[in-house]
């Protein structure tokens, strides 16, 4: 196999000078590592009604043990691109798999809620690094011809790790406690980490960066007081003070942040991509189609668990296949992509969606297990259809030169506004509950998830119409302005 291939103004060959199995140990490293990553992504959802009852919290701080994963995620991807360039993959990646394992362990060991969150946020700031240096370093190391078998790799992964997440989470709860699910991960972590100090070799070039600290603080502001409150919204209600005050904090600080992005001559993230259209509607569409999938999976083992009475791996196993269907659907779909663009696909996909959103709307408590796993299949079935296609679509329609920032944009406007889109659904579902005349609990909260899917599916609904509006040229030049 030949040596390993750098593009122009990348590192040299004398960063690794090996035959081609250095290039497959080091894509090996990173495909494990984000494996765990986003393994303990999903791994988590079917526990969190454990968590609820052993902490004495309600759904709307509960969910937090998702959203707060995943808007941290989305608070370091645009980071990243200046910590690569600063600090170096080699250095970065054990620097990001040594938070991971703490972590975790403090996950393990956590006395309480906060806590638990910490260590939640710590994860996933180490998950926020390794997705984007994995496919940064896929790029570096493979020749433009070969990158797209390379990628197809990163998806492979993207795809199975978090279908798995569910049913292996509801397999071990039932042999244990919910921090037995942190103490599966941790050795394994552990063991990629020691095997990263040894053969992890430094392929990217170092460059003088300097993050923006102040950029920063004000995106974890302006994101984070969106989303707290969309989620206190639920129990406290749209017209509380303190909810109120979280919305203008946020509103006021993601402004400045979008305002200081704009004046910058390197961006931490470049908001000019939202100039082309096709870009700025792939992501919002993307939005749509990511807060439905971790808003479902949050609300369905609420349902089995809280209102059916049923186990945590019976809730991991009714989301198996629709899970699965994900990552064995995603190759097809891009095939697809490829020879016949993304407005069909897009369409197609979120008629899938509606389609499965409605029929879960109409669940009961007596709906038959195969029967919610067969709806959740047909919704999923529509992601796949939606995910890769979307993401390329939007990437397509930029210019060469904006192609780094495009990927952390739409990457984190699709995990932040999912975070918002999964904090306000569980809201209209606490709300709904707390509303219902009901006089058994249970009934309660099925009208609660019932109105938590329905708000699902105005969203879907709203990505269906938008998706006719979707256009790309079948054959661009990229630009190399």
């Amino acid at each position: 196999m030949a040596n390993i291939n750098l593009q122009p103004g990348q590192a040299g060959p004398s960063t690794v000078t090996d035959a081609g199995h250095r290039r497959g140990l080091i894509v090996g490293l990173l495909l494990s590592a984000s494996f765990v990553s986003l393994l303990n992504q999903t791994l988590l959802i079917v526990a969190i009604p454990r968590i609820m009852d052993e902490f004495g919290i309600l759904p709307n701080q509960g969910q937090w043990v998702t959203t707060a994963f995943l808007l941290t995620n989305g608070i370091m991807i645009p980071v990243t691109a200046f910590l690569i360039e600063k600090f170096g993959n080699r250095s970065l990646f054990i620097f990001a798999l040594g938070v991971f394992c703490g972590g975790t362990l403090l996950g393990a060991v956590a006395p309480n809620f906060p806590v638990l969150l910490l260590a939640r946020v710590t994860q996933a700031m180490a998950a926020g690094i390794l997705m984007p240096l994995m496919q940064t370093v896929t790029l570096t190391l493979f020749p433009p011809e070969r990158r797209g078998a390379a990628m197809g790799m990163n998806g492979l992964v993207i795809g199975f790790a978090p279908a798995i997440g569910p049913t292996l989470g509801g397999w071990l709860l039932s042999q244990g406690s919910w921090r037995t699910l942190f103490y599966t991960v941790l050795p394994i972590a552990l063991i990629v980490l020691v095997a990263a100090i040894v053969l992890m070799k430094n392929v990217t070039e170092r460059k003088p960066r300097t993050v923006d600290p102040l950029g920063i603080v004000l995106s974890t502001f302006g994101w984070g007081g969106l989303l707290y409150g969309f989620s206190m919204a639920g129990s406290a209600g749209w017209g509380d003070t303190g909810v109120l005050c979280a919305l203008a904090v946020g509103a006021v600080c993601l402004t400045v942040f979008i305002r200081r992005q704009l004046t910058q001559d390197t961006p931490m993230l470049n908001f000019r991509v939202f100039r082309y259209p096709a870009f700025t509607l792939s992501t919002v569409l993307s939005v749509f189609m990511f807060a439905v999938l971790i808003g479902t999976e949050t609300l369905l083992p609420m349902y089995v668990q809280n209102v059916r009475g049923g186990t945590a791996l019976l809730s991991g196993l009714m989301l198996l296949p629709g899970a699965l269907s994900t990552g064995l659907l995603a190759p097809v779909s891009g095939r697809l992509y490829d020879r016949f663009g993304a407005r069909g696909l897009s369409i197609a996909g979120f008629v899938f969606m509606v389609i499965g959103s409605l029929m879960l709307f109409n669940i009961g408590m007596e709906t038959s297990y195969v029967v919610i796993t067969l709806m959740y299949l047909i919704m999923m079935i529509g992601v796949a259809l939606l995910m890769t296609p979307l993401m390329t679509a939007g990437i397509n329609a930029l210019p060469f030169s904006q192609i780094a920032h495009g990927t952390a944009m739409s990457n984190t406007i699709r995990m932040v506004g999912g975070s918002i889109g999964t904090a306000t659904m569980v809201s209209v579902m606490s709300r709904a509950t707390g509303l219902s005349q009901a006089a058994d609990p249970a009934i309660a909260g099925l009208s609660g998830i019932k109105a938590g899917i329905g708000t699902a599916a105005v969203m879907v609904l709203a990505g269906l119409v938008l998706s006719f509006f979707l256009r790309e040229r079948a054959k661009r030049e990229l630009a190399t302005e």
